[in-house]
């Protein structure tokens, strides 16, 4: 329990710092005046005021907040603080202050993906055969355990992904297939046939496949300054590309809010990535920064993405949108965030006493 609880302060610290000093930043930047800088909600624990800025430590350490000199649109600001008014900014600058924060969390799992890259490489799955199934296109064909697959239809193959990609593109058709077998190199000609499976979602799909299993080798391909950059930038995408599928299958019933987690499932999450090791730690941060991202620029108000919503409006439109307008959507948005809170809760209590 110790563990879980200082991994997720861990977790939500480096996360909270991360989004607010986004919009903290972007917010100078622009030279809009900050107010406070808190790291969790509620009373002031300890802080230090440099300038007119109150850096604090608040009791709740479920999130942090940037208030800003302006920030609401019928908020009093003395004639002389106008340079420094938020609502006083041009909409494309109030947008990009708002849109800091998801993308500094963004840049955050990069940077960390990109760190375990450069350091560690990238580990690939052998496209090497573990097993053959009974009356399976491979076992017709000769394939054998230990066969290690390297080309097919003239295509290089480097990983087991790779080959399941071809496999699963051929829709079927024949495949020529270079196999390296202890010291030679054997050729297979292979039809793939359709079978039912499920994808990680427990949806019901059809998948081409030949009917072999991973030997599970693997090895670590070092990679260069600019190969770690790319590859964090395609790992950042997937992961955020999962996000908005999963969100919208969510919202289209396909899969059950039970998935939802709260904090208690981040901190359980958060307690066994410490104990496997620092670097699994690191890696769950990156993972839970993406997702924090993702889930602010919903176009829910008070959420990031709700303000944006109201900008491109007011951007569109030429004026801001009422203030009653945005009153009702805030009340509406906080009662979805309530709920939500209210649900997640419930499903990590359930997992606790009931699974």
């Amino acid at each position: 329990m110790g563990t879980n609880i200082f991994a997720f302060i861990i977790v939500l610290g480096v996360l909270i710092f991360f989004h607010e000093f986004g919009h903290f930043l972007i917010a100078r930047l622009f030279g809009v005046g900050v107010e406070k800088f808190s790291l969790g909600f509620g009373p002031r624990l300890i802080g230090k005021t440099i300038g007119i800025t109150d850096y604090r430590l608040s009791a709740i350490p479920l999130g942090g907040y940037v208030k800003m000199v302006g920030e609401e649109p019928d908020a009093e600001v003395d004639p002389a603080d106008l340079e420094l008014s938020f609502t006083h900014k041009h909409v494309a600058k109030r947008m990009l202050i708002v849109a800091a924060g998801p993308v500094f969390n963004i840049l955050l799992a990069i940077l960390i993906f990109f760190g375990i890259f450069w350091a560690s490489g990238k580990f690939v799955m052998l496209p090497a055969v573990g097993s053959v199934k009974s009356d399976s296109p491979a076992e017709a064909a000769g394939l054998r355990e230990g066969d290690l697959i390297t080309v097919i239809d003239g295509m290089p193959i480097n990983s087991w992904d790779e080959m399941a990609d071809v496999i699963n593109g051929s829709q079927g058709r024949s495949l020529l297939l270079s196999v390296e077998r202890q010291d030679s190199i054997l050729e297979f000609t292979i039809s793939p046939q359709k079978v039912p499976t499920q994808n990680i979602f427990g949806e019901n799909i059809q998948r081409y496949v030949i009917g072999i299993t991973a030997s599970g080798e693997s090895y670590s391909k070092d990679l260069g300054f600019m190969e770690a950059v790319g590859e964090s930038l395609i790992q950042s995408y997937r992961v955020i590309e999962l996000m908005v599928v999963i969100i919208g299958k969510l919202i289209k019933g396909d899969i059950s809010t039970d998935t939802l987690g709260g904090p208690i499932m981040i901190a359980q999450m958060a307690g066994d990535s410490a104990k496997a090791g620092v670097g699994s730690l690191i890696f769950f941060i990156a993972l839970i920064s993406i997702n924090l991202a993702v889930i602010n620029l919903l176009p829910i108000p008070v959420l990031d993405g709700g303000h944006l919503l109201f900008f491109t409006i007011e951007a569109i439109k030429g004026s801001p949108v009422s203030i009653k307008i945005r009153e009702v959507a805030q009340q509406v948005g906080l009662f979805i965030l309530i709920l939500l809170m209210i649900l997640v809760f419930y499903n990590d209590i359930t997992r606790i006493f009931f699974s």
